[in-house]
Formats: structure tokens, C-alpha cells, sequence
């Protein structure tokens, strides 16, 4: 079956650019973002890691990890580091996986099962798909999905908001209404009764319908 949101992300023992790690235990019970790519020494992707690591304080700051997977073994993207750098004027500042035998891309459901070959003899058109982003809570479950074609460059300030939303809504019963930011108003769940909510929100809510409430975001 493939990874949908809530499902377990698979655990894995695997070879980074800083060393061995078992993919669980290396999460701890911190947030997690992991994001793959198709081969070593490819545009798009040269400027996505770039990116990330310039923002890296960032996801510090709300305490989820940094995680890339490229279907190369890791002796190439150390070599690939150089080029990252002369691109972007960043080097990657967090682990790489290898997966030159494309196991945890197919763990992770980013390749069929039947794919053959090895990163040797495959072409980054042959592993197109692996291009997606999970974001992955403390619990091990996926909480966002989401695959990018070759020719698109991932927005890691889109990821960033998405992390904000996740986590506000993980500590209260609130939703985030489309293209939120951080500091704008919010959205009551309706499990939660207008009874509960007073109790919550003595300021009251705004509901331009009966079952939209938005409220100030909570501090």
C-alpha cells in the first residue's frame, strides 16, 4: 500500500553523509523533513539543496530535522557537495542518505518494487518519482505528502508554513484556512462545540457561515 498521510514512516538503516544512522532512532522525537531526489549532479536539485541549507536555522528553530535522500551512493554526494556550494554559496549542512540500490525509495513507495538496476546503471529519468517531501511527526507518522516533477524546484518556504501549521495544530484543536501565516487568524475544528469554544476563546469568533469560526491565533 502506499505511505498516505498517518501512516508509519518506514524505518531504515542506511549510510548518510554523516555516517550510519537507523532512521527511528536518529528522529528521536523531534519533527522531520525528508525529501529525495532522483540522482546526484542534477540542476534542479543542486538549487533545492542549496536553498534548504540557507534556511536551515529555521527549521532549527522549530526543532525538525533536515534529511535528503538521493538514489546515488554516498561517495557521490560528497562529491556533489563542491558543485552545491559553487552553484548556491551553501554546502549541505545536513545528512544525505544513500540509496544506490534504491531500497528506502522503494521502502518510502517513490519507486515500484519491480525497479530494476542500480543507481550505476539507471538514468534520473529512470527515477523521476523519486522527487517528494514528507513531513514527519514526532509519533513516526507521515503528516504531508507531496512529489514534485523534475522541472519544478520545491518551495521551502511552503514547507516552513506547513511545518507552522502542523505544529499549532498539534497543540490545539484549531485548523489553518487557506494561505495562512503565521500570526493570522485561525479556524475552530467543528468537533469542537461553540460551548467548549467560549470557554476557549471568551473573545468570541468571527463566522461569516455557521460552521466557519476564526479566531485570533493563540500565543
Amino acid at each position: 500500500m502506499p505511505l498516505s498521510i498517518n501512516s508509519i514512516a518506514p524505518d531504515f538503516k542506511a549510510h548518510t553523509t554523516e555516517g550510519m544512522i537507523q532512521f527511528h532512532d536518529w528522529l528521536g522525537d523531534s519533527w522531520c523533513v525528508l525529501f529525495s531526489h532522483p540522482k546526484d549532479f542534477t540542476p534542479v536539485c543542486t538549487t533545492e539543496i542549496g536553498s534548504v541549507a540557507k534556511v536551515k536555522d529555521e527549521f532549527d528553530r522549530r526543532g525538525v530535522k533536515l534529511i535528503g535522500l538521493s538514489v546515488d551512493p554516498v561517495a557521490e554526494h560528497m562529491r556533489w557537495a563542491g558543485d552545491i556550494l559553487a552553484a548556491t554559496g551553501q554546502s549541505p549542512n545536513f545528512p544525505m542518505i544513500g540509496d544506490p540500490d534504491l531500497r528506502i525509495a522503494k521502502l518510502f513507495g517513490m519507486l515500484p518494487e519491480d525497479a530494476t538496476g542500480d543507481s550505476a546503471s539507471r538514468t534520473a529519468m529512470d527515477n523521476a518519482t523519486a522527487r517528494t517531501l514528507f513531513i514527519i511527526g514526532p509519533d513516526k507518522k507521515i503528516k504531508l505528502t507531496v512529489s514534485y516533477p523534475m522541472t519544478t524546484g520545491r518551495n521551502f518556504d511552503e514547507v516552513l508554513r506547513v511545518i507552522d501549521s502542523l505544529q499549532l495544530t498539534a497543540r490545539h484543536q484549531l485548523a489553518t484556512p487557506a494561505n495562512w501565516i503565521s500570526g493570522e487568524d485561525v479556524v475552530i475544528v467543528p468537533s469542537v462545540s461553540d460551548e467548549t469554544a467560549r470557554q476557549r476563546f471568551p473573545g468570541g469568533w468571527e463566522s461569516p457561515v455557521p460552521y466557519l469560526r476564526l479566531v485570533g491565533m493563540p500565543s
